[in-house]
């Protein structure tokens, strides 16, 4: 199905791997090819994209892209992505393709369903060829520079600017000539997760096994589910791997740092829900996916009437996981600290129905790739507090670069 869609210049994929997070609406779904879209300029990105919505609501995918932040804070940015999807991006697609349950359904406005079936049935399947060339990735900073940059943060922390702040570091690579459908398959392999994405933009790709959603609505009821605490997998000792969940669900620190964010997105979603039906569904849960454990906790509330859905992404984005608290002071301390933009990454894609309803994802665990220029690009990196152990965020961080890493070896 991916291998036909790779001809169109536009596809969204999302992929739950068969998690049943919040019971989803499908197993997975492909919108392919683009009707008509909208790719705001700065200044006024939310209301072009309502007002794209309002002329036709359908079904549009896209992504909300970081620098979203700067159209509710006055916030600028120091330094241009590495890879630049651009602000945000919806489409409406030619032609969706939904799996649920082992039932394939397709709609289509330019080719007959039953042709669109037939020409993926008879396509071979995808040959996984290795990469044309050796991948040589390079770090933004050294381990030196990142450990002086966390302890400089904890005396912001220290100072009163901030309680938590998420800080990640980047790792590129030039003259990077990839398959990106063969690295989301090896991504998938190696870890798949409920909000998992492949997006091609034009020339661009992110390849995409994130575990976080962002918020997803349902009427008139949304959620969120922020994830912060990590610890590691040991598939080969079920007794070392159940005390490392042991470990995270008792950590004073992840607690903290997952306690934040929850109230930071207690207070987002008040400013768009009805009184008193702000609540923490779940707090510190502990899930286990391939590669790690991860604390997530779950916060819901009923919207009030009337409001349209890019006011509840406006209220709440970027999401606290990937930002921290007070909001808009880390993100000023993101933008100085951090070596290049984030673009795309801790952004969100997703897809708006023609009822209003939508869900998005967190862009995290994504490779971000360039098929015209041949550059490629991720990030990783985690929720720094007072109590944190600047050794141990670094060694954090590459515990969730690992799998990407491992895909581009």
């Amino acid at each position: 199905m991916l291998n036909w869609a790779n001809r169109f210049s536009i596809f969204c994929f999302l992929d739950n791997n068969e998690y049943n997070f919040q019971s989803p609406a499908f197993d997975c779904i492909l919108a392919i090819g683009c009707r008509r879209y909208v790719h705001p300029a700065a200044g006024n990105a939310y209301t072009s994209i309502q007002k794209f919505y309002d002329d036709k609501p359908s079904w549009i995918f896209g992504h909300l892209g970081y620098g979203l932040k700067n159209e509710t804070e006055k916030l600028t940015d120091a330094q241009q992505p590495f890879i630049d999807f651009g602000l945000a991006f919806f489409f409406e697609p030619e032609i969706i393709i939904k799996v649920n349950n082992n039932f394939c359904s397709i709609s289509s406005t330019t080719i007959h369903h039953e042709e669109i079936f037939e020409e993926i049935n008879n396509l071979s399947e995808m040959q996984l060829t290795p990469a044309f060339n050796k991948i040589n990735l390079k770090h933004a900073i050294s381990k030196e520079e990142y450990i002086k940059t966390i302890q400089k943060l904890q005396q912001h922390i220290r100072m009163g600017d901030c309680y938590e702040i998420n800080f990640c570091q980047q790792f590129y690579a030039e003259e990077a000539k990839i398959n990106p459908l063969e690295i989301y398959h090896k991504l998938e392999k190696i870890s798949p997760n409920p909000f998992s994405a492949l997006y091609k933009l034009h020339d661009k790709y992110c390849i995409c096994a994130s575990p976080e959603r962002y918020l997803q609505k349902k009427g008139n009821k949304i959620i969120s589910q922020p994830i912060k605490g990590t610890s590691t997998r040991n598939l080969r000792n079920n007794s070392e791997d159940s005390k490392n969940w042991q470990n995270l669900a008792k950590s004073p620190k992840d607690k903290s740092e997952n306690v934040m964010i929850v109230d930071l997105v207690r207070n987002d979603l008040s400013k768009i829900c009805e009184e008193g039906t702000v609540q923490v569904d779940e707090l510190f849960g502990i899930y286990s996916f391939p590669q790690v454990h991860q604390m997530i906790s779950t916060i819901s509330g009923n919207v009030k009437i009337g409001t349209k859905w890019t006011e509840i992404v406006k209220a709440s984005f970027p999401m606290g996981s990937m930002t921290g608290a007070p909001k808009k002071r880390v993100m000023e301390l993101i933008s100085q600290y951090e070596k290049y933009g984030r673009g795309l990454f801790s952004g969100s894609i997703g897809y708006v129905s023609p009822t209003g309803d939508f869900d998005f994802n967190v862009v995290i665990r994504s490779i971000f790739y360039d098929d015209l220029k041949k550059t490629l690009c991720f990030l990783a990196g985690g929720g720094i507090t007072f109590y944190s152990n600047a050794a141990d965020e670094y060694e954090e961080s590459m515990l969730k670069a690992k799998a990407m890493m491992k895909v581009l070896e």
